[in-house]
């Protein structure tokens, strides 16, 4: 492995575990949370996820841009490192993260906001349940997106 081949697949092992975190919360919140929570009544539903939104949209950037960059950063290097199809395959792991950013930033996020905003406050807003119908709309998809980006990148460490 050339010192080129070295750096991409370090960029690439960045993303993965980037990606890794943003998939395994989305994935938990697709498969636990959002049955559990339906469950709840929806003044429990507004405190928890106010507070989890709060907690999550403060901390979960982090990973989700390392992700991000490190990906597009793989796709970049892997073509210089002369490794095309790594190159493709980091670079399809990009444009699944950047899908589901744009989901996350029109949907999952105004929700979030108002949650959040709802839970410093104390109250249980009356369209809860909606707000909540809304987020889980595209959690399973917000999730699939996730996890097709870590195949493309483990796809790509592959490669290289």
């Amino acid at each position: 492995m050339n010192s080129e081949t070295v750096i991409a697949a370090s960029a690439a092992i960045a993303a993965v575990v980037g990606v890794g975190v943003v998939f395994g919360t989305d994935a938990f919140c697709a498969l636990v949370l959002r049955p559990a929570l339906a469950r709840v009544d929806d003044a429990a539903l507004a405190t928890v996820m106010g507070n989890v939104h709060r907690y999550g949209d403060r901390r979960m950037p982090v990973p989700g841009v390392i992700g991000l960059v490190g990906s597009a950063a793989s796709a970049v290097l892997a073509a210089f490192a002369g490794a095309p199809d790594a190159a493709v395959a980091s670079g399809v792991a990009f444009v699944l993260l950047v899908i589901w950013l744009v989901l996350y930033t029109r949907v999952s996020a105004p929700i979030n906001r108002i949650l959040t905003a709802a839970a410093d406050r104390g109250e249980t807003l009356s369209n809860t349940r909606a707000l909540q119908a809304g987020w889980d709309r595209i959690i399973v998809l917000r999730a699939s997106l996730q996890g097709l980006a870590l195949l493309a990148l483990a796809i790509a460490l592959i490669l290289l």
